[in-house]
């Protein structure tokens, strides 16, 4: 009996001492969101040197920090609303892919006590109060001779409006803010003061993609990201029969957007432009206007782009289009098409390509119909979920979704394949030739004369 107690005692005294040593994320469960939590804030930060095992700032004393460095970039992550109680799901890869991208100090804001509660009304309210005390833990780094242009804070949803807030403390002079999906109920018609706004630090970038249920739509940012438009998000569920992802998946996907761009297996290429319709309709495909740095990114690298030259009063938006899974990467192509028909045809093109190696990918169907016309020129966005570097064979198909009246044929003075992700590839063309329409018709393409423009 004594050393069964003995061991009991060694166990509990073991978990406490693990638990000392490794402060975690607050875990609470749906019965803590029930009753309610009383705000609590805790710091936990990461280094390159404990990357598993976090260190707890104490908020009066920062500088005591066995890993905190004054020299290095300080990053911040601010989840938000937790009706559950639980850990983020994404917050260990996002602790990993940001450590392993830069060395650091990373920290994580943890206010779980204060967000975790059923009434919206009451996180929303403890959004100023976070603000509040990271203000006090940043005013001790500022002292021990951290920089505000280091600053970088990633906020999630109500996260990012707290971002915004402490960012206005510090006179917009913190370097970065990144707003993944903004919170949009309680903010929406609130005051630049009252939520994120582009002037709360020297470079805010913010990915919108649930613009039309719980985030925000209106442009906040430097400039402002919205995947497929900003709302409904490829893969999600569109009816209530997918569940909880029904209501949380499109807002997340702005998170899982931004650690893509962390794990290096391609870039998401964006498009500025003034609304995603021009964007579909192929009318902003062109960056060479913000030459040298081109289209923009997306994600944690978004801030190389030529944030100098963009006033803060002149917001600009991107858009682009996404898979339905993880990396998320679309391979664009802009198809040319001139025609010489005399009458004018309306319709849409479905368009294939194939590798040497066999491997064929098809591209989505533009959601308007193209209107060719004798001798003018119609741009048509192609998106491929697989990047096919060396082109054997490109199949077309016409059609004019009607399904009475004759069939219509489409006579093709010139076709042009241009890649937007890869522009330095050799462009591909062919000449004087008729698509019948529903009927693919698959050919070879040549390299585009250099008179081809």
């Amino acid at each position: 009996m004594l050393k069964l107690c003995f061991f009991i005692c060694l166990i509990y005294c073991v978990q406490s001492d693990e638990e000392t040593e490794c402060p975690e994320f607050t875990d609470l469960n749906i019965g803590n969101a029930l009753s309610g939590t009383e705000l609590q804030v805790q710091l936990l930060l990461y280094t390159r040197e404990n990357p598993n095992c976090s260190e707890r700032l104490i908020e009066h004393n920062v500088t005591a920090s066995k890993y905190f460095n004054t020299s290095k970039k300080v990053v911040f992550v601010i989840h938000g609303f937790r009706p559950t109680g639980s850990a983020p799901a994404w917050l260990g890869d996002m602790k990993k892919l940001l450590l392993s991208s830069e060395d650091i100090n990373l920290i994580i804001v943890d206010w779980n006590r204060g967000a975790t509660t059923v009434n919206y009304v009451t996180a929303v309210e403890n959004c100023g109060k976070v603000a509040e005390i990271l203000k006090t833990y940043i005013d001790q780094m500022l002292v021990g001779g951290t920089s505000l242009d280091t600053m970088y804070i990633i906020g999630v949803s109500l996260g990012a409006h707290i971002a915004g807030f402490v960012g206005q403390k510090y006179n917009g002079k913190i370097g970065r803010i990144t707003g993944l999906d903004p919170a949009g109920p309680s903010f929406t018609r609130q005051p630049p003061e009252w939520r994120l706004d582009r002037s709360d630090a020297q470079f805010v970038d913010v990915i919108h993609s649930d613009t039309d249920a719980l985030g925000f739509k209106k442009p906040l940012g430097t400039i402002d990201f919205y995947p497929n438009g900003g709302m409904d998000q490829p893969g999600c569920p569109q009816t209530l029969f997918g569940g909880i992802e029904y209501f949380k998946c499109d807002h997340q996907r702005a998170v899982f957007l931004f650690l893509s761009s962390l794990k290096g297996k391609c870039n998401i290429i964006t498009y500025p432009c003034d609304s995603y319709l021009d964007y579909k309709r192929g009318k902003c495909l062109d960056c060479e206007a913000f030459q040298p740095m081109s289209c923009p990114v997306l994600g944690y690298y978004a801030d190389r782009w030529n944030k100098v030259l963009i006033p803060k009063s002149s917001p600009t938006k991107a858009y682009f289009d996404t898979s339905d899974q993880d990396p998320f990467c679309m391979y664009n192509y802009i198809l040319y098409i001139t025609t010489w028909n005399k009458s004018i045809r309306r319709g849409f093109i479905k368009i294939k390509i194939t590798d040497y190696a066999g491997n064929t990918v098809e591209s989505e169907m533009n959601s308007e119909a193209s209107t060719f016309q004798q001798y003018k020129r119609v741009k048509i966005l192609a998106g491929f979920h697989q990047d096919l570097d060396k082109i054997s064979k490109i199949s077309l198909t016409f059609s004019t979704k009607t399904l009475i009246g004759p069939k219509h044929k489409l006579r093709i003075l010139q076709m042009r394949l241009k890649s937007l992700n890869n522009p330095e590839r050799l462009q591909l063309c062919r000449y004087d030739f008729v698509l019948m329409e529903n009927i693919e018709l698959t050919f070879k393409p040549i390299p585009c004369l250099e008179t081809d423009t």
